[in-house]
């Protein structure tokens, strides 16, 4: 596609808005606060702000450099760097595939508990009877009423990979609704994206507002910004940390996707995006330190519930069991009492011993939850103890689609941007016709997360799909651009662009500093995957009411290795391809020409 009748953004704020909304995505709401309370609450800052100025913004800064320069999508930017790098190209579309195919499945299930929070009581609230109307479902019972709404009502799981289960209807439908928004707002490209985004990136905002508002006053808030602002600096001695930091920066920026590249193609060519890069950064960084200090205090508020509500079932127990006088149990004392009771009436407490529970406040608080568990389990619990509760469940699930559109908005992006520069396509298929096809591909693909054992391959997916790829391309990128393009030739352009040459600073993270952190950290996953055994994940059991780890079977692992190197093996290939076609193209040695 010729780069004059390239569209573009109306103006330099849609085009940030847009990077902000697909930076800023679920990520920062469900990974970074689980990271934080796993690696000792603020102490994990500083690594976190350590790879965020070494890697996060340069990588950052380079990608939106590349996309502004070369006008044109992931591959054609990188075919225009060296035909030998088309592969790198076709690896980020293959994995932003893989994100779509997955990832607008969370916008289904935020759907489907938006759409179940406009009830009297809110489903989760409270166990569901039984058939004989006689007693309460067993296994809601054995677990609790948010697990039971999740496992059973939504997923309606079943207990292992290897039982399929048939398609859920509900969520085929609600996954249908979700491919179907993203469509209409991308069905005019930069005309209509440009659009969305201004809610996409900005009504996140004000709905963590209101919940910082209300999270801050609930009972027990306290407790967890407490927890989560008393740094645990042993925890900077643990690699651990500094690994989950700098890939937590890594994929919470969307490098590596051809996202960025693909935004930038549409900026005119002397927007100034060093300072963007920084800006969208700095948000995106800011939003998950944000979120954090709301996620801690409904972690506080939830915290307290329970260790209150174990505390008032053990006073209860103790009062009914040994005839105690109503008020002279507290909680200030039921640990002397126990010790008291214990000591006297031995084979009395030992008739109740199974019913006691250790009731701790921090060990509740050291109960760290990722991923859906704390987006559709954890949240959920806490929302359904506020007053209004349903008013507060239609904020923060408005709020998770809003995150995830955005986020979709440049995933789908940079698989359609570098097809419709394919000139072939964009002279056979309309941009709604296209953007229409791939749509309707994510979804069909799709529907097999949305069968009962659909949420076992979800994790697959999340857990395998991208990791190793990503670190892999973005690797292969930033190698292309210092010593095959050539850093020289490359900080030229950007003085063309921007209209003075880059800082010494982003010149050495990109040639020395971000390149041995990436080796260092492909050394770290690779040994982590070969020395880890075989790899395992939670599977429901409904009779204990609660998951349990099981082994992944031969096939599923088979099929691990096919999506870790599906794209990985696109870059070699490629270039191999290319090779040979030059070769085969280049005149014969002493060939004689008989055109005069």
């Amino acid at each position: 596609m010729a780069q004059e009748s390239r569209p573009s953004w109306d103006n330099p704020m849609q085009f940030v808005l847009a990077c902000v909304s697909y930076a800023v995505g679920l990520g920062n709401v469900w990974r970074f606060p689980y990271l934080c309370q796993m690696h000792g609450g603020g102490g994990f800052l500083i690594p976190y702000l350590i790879m965020l100025l070494v890697e996060g913004v340069p990588l950052f800064y380079m990608e939106l450099a590349v996309g502004q320069k070369m006008r044109q999508g992931s591959i054609g930017a990188w075919t225009a760097i060296s035909p030998y790098l088309t592969g790198v190209g076709i690896a980020s579309v293959v994995v932003s595939l893989f994100l779509c195919v997955y990832y607008n499945v969370i916008n289904a299930w935020a759907f489907w508990y938006l759409f179940h929070s406009f009830q009297e009581t809110l489903p989760w609230a409270e166990c569901p009877v039984n058939g004989n109307r006689t007693a309460f479902v067993s296994e809601c019972e054995k677990s609790s009423p948010t697990q039971y709404f999740w496992y059973r009502e939504t997923l309606n799981i079943t207990p292992s990979i290897d039982d399929t289960g048939g398609i859920q209807m509900g969520q085929a439908l609600c996954l249908l609704l979700a491919w179907l928004v993203v469509f209409l707002c991308i069905i005019r490209g930069t005309k209509s994206t440009g659009k969305v985004v201004y809610v996409t990136s900005i009504f996140p905002y004000f709905v963590l507002i209101i919940y910082l508002i209300r999270g801050v006053t609930l009972h027990g808030a306290v407790n967890g910004l407490k927890y989560m602002f008393t740094p645990k600096l042993t925890e900077l001695a643990n690699p651990k940390a500094w690994v989950n930091a700098a890939t937590q920066i890594f994929f919470s920026l969307g490098l590596g996707f051809g996202s960025l590249i693909a935004f930038a193609s549409f900026n005119q060519p002397n927007n100034n995006f060093e300072k963007q890069a920084i800006v969208v950064s700095l948000i995106n960084s800011g939003t998950s330190i944000f979120a954090s200090i709301v996620t801690f205090s409904i972690y506080g508020f939830k915290a307290t519930f329970n260790y209150e509500g174990c505390i008032d079932r053990m006073i209860l127990l103790l009062m009914n069991s040994f005839d105690l006088a109503e008020g002279s149990v507290t909680a200030e004392n039921l640990g002397d009492w126990v010790t008291r009771l214990n000591a006297t009436y031995p084979e009395q407490f030992a008739l109740i011993s199974p019913q006691m529970e250790f009731c701790d406040l921090e060990s509740e608080l050291d109960t760290a939850v990722e991923g859906t568990g704390l987006a559709f389990i954890v949240y959920s619990e806490a929302i359904k103890n506020m007053e209004i509760s349903q008013l507060w469940s239609v904020l923060y699930f408005t709020m998770l689609l809003m995150l995830g559109i955005g986020s979709m908005l440049g995933n789908v992006a940079a698989i359609i941007t570098p097809l419709r520069d394919w000139q072939f396509l964009s002279r056979h298929l309309q941009q709604e016709t296209l953007a229409g096809l791939v749509c309707l591909l994510c979804f069909v693909i799709g529907l097999g997360f949305t069968s009962r054992s659909g949420n076992y391959w979800f994790a697959i997916f999340n857990d395998y799909a991208v990791t190793l790829s990503l670190l892999f391309i973005v690797l292969i990128e930033i190698l292309s651009v210092c010593y095959i393009y050539g850093l020289k030739r490359f900080e030229e352009d950007i003085s063309m662009m921007i209209g003075h040459l880059p800082h010494w600073y982003w010149r050495v993270t990109w040639s020395v500093v971000s390149p041995l952190l990436i080796v260092g950290l492909l050394i770290f996953y690779m040994i982590d995957y070969i020395t880890g055994g075989t790899p395992t994940y939670q599977a429901w059991d409904e009779l204990q009411g609660r998951t349990v780890k099981k082994e992944y079977p031969p096939y599923t692992q088979a099929f691990i290795g096919i999506l870790v190197i599906a794209s990985m093996i696109c870059v070699p290939l490629v270039a191999l391809v290319t090779f040979f076609k030059r070769k085969s193209h280049r005149p014969k040695e002493g060939a004689i020409s008989t055109i005069t």
